[in-house]
């Protein structure tokens, strides 16, 4: 059906989001797959750096993703916002210029996040939307995932014990993988 490429934009060990990203790959419907990557060892963007050379890390998941059909993006959220360290990972994937279309040109793409505040990461992925249409994305608005509560939706090791959040997610990622093959 789809290949996915799933990014956290966490780096921390316990990450909830990391967590939801597995349970993604976990939930995927038959026939379609979820490859998690991540935005690990991606430096802070530095022009200077950039003339340089693109860091391998960046080439390495830049490539990962233009070989996918969609992106899935789990997004944190902090301060109301997005994480800076995966805008920074963005802002990589995104230079030079010229691999925009390669990397993000009416790519599919959807947001799930977890977060500890009722809220869930609702903020967060309405903040990617002028992003993700930058960069010529295709958003996939059919079902939403922004758990809340996080905390007690995960177990200690990372397992998904929320039975509606795992409905929830898996509702998600079954839509965003018929978007990917139909276009609806």
């Amino acid at each position: 059906m789809a290949h996915l490429v799933g990014i956290s934009g966490s780096l921390r060990k316990g990450s909830f989001n990391t967590s939801l990203l597995k349970a993604a790959q976990e939930l995927m419907p038959s026939g379609s797959t979820l490859e998690i990557a991540s935005i690990e060892g991606i430096p802070l963007y530095n022009f200077d750096v950039e003339t340089e050379g693109i860091p391998k890390a960046v080439d390495l998941l830049k490539d990962r993703i233009a070989a996918a059909e969609g992106l899935l993006l789990v997004t944190p959220e902090y301060n109301n916002s997005i994480p800076g360290v995966f805008k920074n990972a963005i802002d990589w994937l995104s230079r030079p210029p010229k691999d925009i279309p390669r990397v993000f040109n009416g790519r599919p793409v959807a947001l799930i996040g977890a977060s500890t505040s009722l809220g869930g990461t609702r903020f967060s992925q309405v903040a990617w939307l002028p992003v993700l249409r930058t960069l010529g994305t295709q958003p996939y608005f059919g079902k939403l995932l922004y758990s809340a509560s996080a905390a007690q939706a995960f177990d200690p090791e990372g397992r998904l014990i929320d039975e509606k959040v795992r409905s929830q997610l898996t509702l998600v990622m079954a839509g965003f993988a018929k978007f990917i093959t139909t276009g609806r």
